[in-house]
């Protein structure tokens, strides 16, 4: 998902929404939550990526679907929020895209698909089987891009970086049957937060 329009001047964080009402209430709060922006992270590491099928975890309004949607791509943008996903229907007026209510942690994938993303979808440490869940859901040959804020980032949203999954120990966890096409901490290239997300962490991995 990209990220928010609008700036927040509050020193205190919210608390991050977890449960599905608690991400409908935040998509409650404005007409739109985030931008229309594709994520860049998604648009440099999967230009030039021969489409297939893709699933997009986390897509929000769906602006990165979209975008694969166009580069001929075909995805299914999944999210935990109907709010959510009604707003991606309506602004997917053409029905190319399967908008799809989805809780990774309780839901299983239908099948694998060629590419699967996962932006701004931070696992905590402890449950990393729902990172092997989403990892299996790639097809053999098939491309994982997770897209993260950095730990100033996380820290800037009011959480901590020590309780979540990073790209290393995902690489360590994946094991030898992947290959690392891209471990980045970057530029985000578009500040987005309220100027306080800058950096991403990018990790693209293909299953061998």
């Amino acid at each position: 998902m990209s990220e928010h329009h609008h700036n927040h001047d509050d020193q205190q964080a919210p608390a991050h929404p977890v449960t599905a009402s608690e991400w409908d209430e935040l998509y409650s709060t404005a007409d739109r939550l985030w931008t229309d922006n594709v994520n860049p992270a998604v648009i440099a590491e999967i230009t030039g990526v021969t489409p297939g099928s893709a699933f997009d975890l986390g897509c929000g309004e769906g602006a990165d679907a979209r975008w694969l949607a166009a580069q001929g791509w075909s995805v299914v943008g999944a999210d935990i929020s109907e709010v959510a996903l009604d707003r991606a229907r309506a602004i997917d007026s053409r029905g190319t895209i399967a908008w799809t209510a989805f809780d990774v942690t309780a839901d299983s994938f239908d099948r694998q698909y060629d590419l699967v993303t996962a932006s701004y979808f931070h696992i905590a440490s402890d449950d990393e089987a729902t990172f092997h869940k989403l990892a299996d859901a790639v097809a053999p040959g098939g491309t994982l891009l997770v897209v993260m804020h950095d730990p100033e980032g996380m820290r800037a949203h009011g959480r901590d970086p020590e309780g979540f999954i990073w790209a290393d120990d995902m690489v360590r966890m994946l094991g030898d049957g992947w290959t690392v096409v891209t471990n980045d901490n970057r530029e985000r290239g578009i500040p987005a937060g309220g100027g306080h997300h800058v950096n991403d962490v990018v990790l693209r991995m293909v299953r061998n």
